[in-house]
C-alpha cells in the first residue's frame, strides 16, 4: 500500500505530469535535430570534403558477395559504420549544446525572479517573505547595537 501512496503523492505533485511534457518535448526535439544535421550541417560539410556523404562511411571488413547463380551463396557485408556515429555524435552536440542554452537562459529568469530588489519582475511570495524577514532581523541588530552603545 505505502508505493501506491507514494506514486500518488508523486503523480498529485505533477512531477509525471512534468516528466511527460518534457518527454514529448524531447522526441519533437531529437526529430528537428536530426533534419538539422542531417539536411542542414552534412551537406555543407560534404561539399567541404570533396563530396563524401558521412552516413555513408565505413569500414569493410569483409566484402559481402551477391548470389549470381543458384548454386552461389550470399554473404552479407561485414562493415563498421563510424559515418553514423559522426551524425550521432553532431546530434549530440547539438542538443547538448541548445539544452545549455536554454538551461542558461531559464536560470537568468530565475536569478531575476529571486531577487528582491528587482521590482521589473515580481519574487515569489516566499522569497519575498524571506527578504523581508532578513530586512527586520537586520534592522533589529541596528538598534540592539545602538542602544548597548549608549549604555
Amino acid at each position: 500500500m505505502g508505493i501506491l501512496k507514494e506514486f500518488k503523492e508523486f503523480a498529485i505533485k505533477g512531477n509525471m505530469i512534468d516528466m511527460a511534457v518534457g518527454i514529448v518535448i524531447g522526441t519533437a526535439f531529437n526529430k528537428v535535430v536530426d533534419v538539422l544535421v542531417k539536411q542542414v550541417v552534412l551537406p555543407p560539410l560534404s561539399i567541404l570534403t570533396d563530396g563524401i556523404h558521412f552516413s555513408e562511411r565505413k569500414i569493410v571488413l569483409r566484402e559481402g558477395i551477391a548470389a549470381v547463380n543458384a548454386g552461389a551463396t550470399e554473404v552479407a557485408e561485414i562493415a563498421i559504420g563510424y559515418g553514423a556515429l559522426i551524425e550521432a555524435i553532431l546530434d549530440f552536440l547539438i542538443i547538448g549544446f541548445t539544452i545549455f542554452l536554454v538551461v542558461k537562459f531559464m536560470n537568468s529568469f530565475r536569478r531575476k525572479a529571486q531577487d528582491p530588489k528587482n521590482k521589473t519582475v515580481e519574487t515569489p511570495k516566499d522569497i519575498q517573505l524571506l527578504s523581508d524577514l532578513t530586512d527586520l532581523i537586520q534592522e533589529q541588530n541596528e538598534l540592539l547595537k545602538s542602544n548597548n552603545s549608549k549604555k
